[in-house]
């Protein structure tokens, strides 16, 4: 399977502000959804807490996060996403993937 982008909005869990839309890298990696944090708390999403992290170098950060109503090729699920830095790309995670439905086999990763 090669890199796969789709296009994603987020928004705040009322909807009452204007939704961030762009195309996410689908990552089967990564479990939570990330965004540039400017983007999500132009949304309204709130931040609700800290964890860490670790990247796919293998570095460990701790990044705040919050709950987005995330909506991709038709489907829409409540997620966990991370506020990350101003020049992140987004990433969609497994676990919104997965809310909607939609699985990727790790053998052949379809």
């Amino acid at each position: 399977m090669g890199i796969t982008h789709v296009t994603v909005t987020v928004a705040n869990l009322r909807k009452d502000q204007p939704p961030y839309e762009a195309d996410f890298l689908v990552d089967t990696g990564a479990i939570d959804c990330l965004a540039p944090a400017s983007a999500l708390k132009a949304a309204g999403i709130e931040i609700e807490g800290r964890d860490v992290y670790e990247l796919a170098n293998g570095e460990v950060v701790e990044y705040p996060f919050g709950f987005a109503r995330i909506t991709f090729m038709g489907s829409e699920t409540v997620a966990q996403i991370i506020f990350g830095p101003e020049d992140c790309e987004p990433i969609l995670g497994t676990v919104a993937l997965e809310n909607t439905g939609i699985g990727v086999d790790p053998v052949s990763r379809n």
